[in-house]
């Protein structure tokens, strides 16, 4: 009887790993699902779901812009379909976002990491969609002369085929802005 009752537990073990992980990318969905019970808000980002092209161009250090570069972004559901991950590629270059959405704050908080250094705490931003065709989000950063300010990331335009990205430096009240990096991206 032991014997009987351990094989139907090795039988099962599998079936009820997948069940609870039914929302993780797979073959059948590469970029997985949004989990039903995840908050209304993990469909801020589903727009952006999958692969797209992308051009991204930095601000040279003499204030003009450097040419744009080609990049690929992807987005997917991870954590069984509750959070969201997008990875960056360009010129050697990697970087990647962990994405959750917190209901008790009413925001999404992002976690950054890139190939560029290991911090020993990954930089956060907060914030939320605003509006239906925009995602804000806010980090506490000095300007380069030690003034107060953020960085302020801003998702716009964004279609189920497209959307861009705007990287710039602002006061605390927004009344001086200083972009340094655009992203434009149409879904392959």
């Amino acid at each position: 009887m032991k014997t009987l009752s351990s094989a139907i537990v090795l039988l099962l073990v599998p079936v009820l790993l997948f069940a609870r992980q039914q929302y993780e990318p797979s073959d059948t969905n590469p970029f997985g699902l949004p989990n039903p019970e995840a908050p209304a808000e993990i469909a801020d980002f589903a727009p952006m779901i999958g692969s797209s092209k992308c051009f991204s161009e930095t601000r040279a250090a003499d204030g003009t812009w450097n040419e744009p570069e080609d990049m690929i972004w992807k987005f997917k559901y991870i954590m069984n379909g509750l959070a969201i991950q997008d990875e960056t590629f360009r010129k050697g270059s990697y970087s990647g976002s962990i994405r959750q959405f917190a209901p008790d704050s009413a925001a999404w908080f992002v976690h950054y990491y890139s190939t560029s250094g290991t911090p020993s705490r990954l930089p956060t931003w907060e914030g939320g969609k605003t509006d239906n065709s925009t995602i804000i989000l806010y980090m506490d950063q000095k300007s380069p002369n030690g003034q107060d300010g953020k960085y302020k990331i801003t998702f716009s335009e964004i279609t189920e085929t497209s959307f861009e990205w705007l990287g710039e430096w602002v006061t605390p009240d927004e009344s001086f802005s200083y972009p340094t990096w655009k992203i434009y991206c149409k879904k392959e």
